[in-house]
């Protein structure tokens, strides 16, 4: 994976082959930070990572400028690439281990962007209780977005926060406001 704009322009980051994940695709975080990079201004701004993996997103966004970045994984060594990376570059990145949903249970912090990409077979049910933990406990500041990365075949558009849907391959953003 690579870093695509920011500070840290191409830089290339390998992470352990042993890690359970699928990071979000060049093609696909170029067109999602294409359409945030105009509407957001980097800083100032807070930024919560939901299903983390490598922390692809987390350090897209931490190179952009964001100062103030919660990256969240249940699986320990995602969360200790995630802490080493942030280390070697001084990231403002802080690494949690614990289950998202658990997660956004308990947390009262507000985030001006929620990027959430849970495993693309998650169920559906299990992906809209994603967007009702967040909109309901209020947790996107005034003007912020959820984006729920997600496979092709889910359809999220009937949800009543739904603002838009963006397709790359057969990854799909799904972009929820308050």
């Amino acid at each position: 994976m690579r870093i695509i704009s920011g500070k840290y322009k191409g830089r290339r980051l390998v992470a352990p082959k042993k890690l359970p994940v699928r990071p979000t695709t060049d093609m696909a975080k170029e067109g999602l930070f294409n359409i945030l990079n105009n509407r957001f201004q980097w800083d100032g701004i807070k930024v919560l990572d939901l299903f983390a993996g490598t922390g692809n997103i987390s350090f897209e966004f931490a190179s952009r400028g964001v100062e103030e970045i919660v990256a969240v994984d249940s699986f320990a060594g995602c969360i200790q690439y995630i802490n080493k990376i942030a280390q070697e570059l001084d990231f403002p990145i802080t690494p949690l281990k614990s289950n998202v949903f658990k997660f956004l249970e308990r947390t009262q912090q507000k985030f001006d962007i929620i990027f959430a990409d849970p495993p693309y077979n998650l169920a559906e049910e299990k992906l809209t209780s994603i967007i009702g933990h967040v909109m309901e406990k209020g947790l996107l500041e005034e003007g912020g977005v959820l984006v729920l990365e997600h496979a092709e075949q889910k359809n999220l558009s009937s949800h009543a926060h739904f603002s838009e849907a963006r397709k790359y391959g057969s990854s799909v953003f799904s972009f929820f406001k308050k």
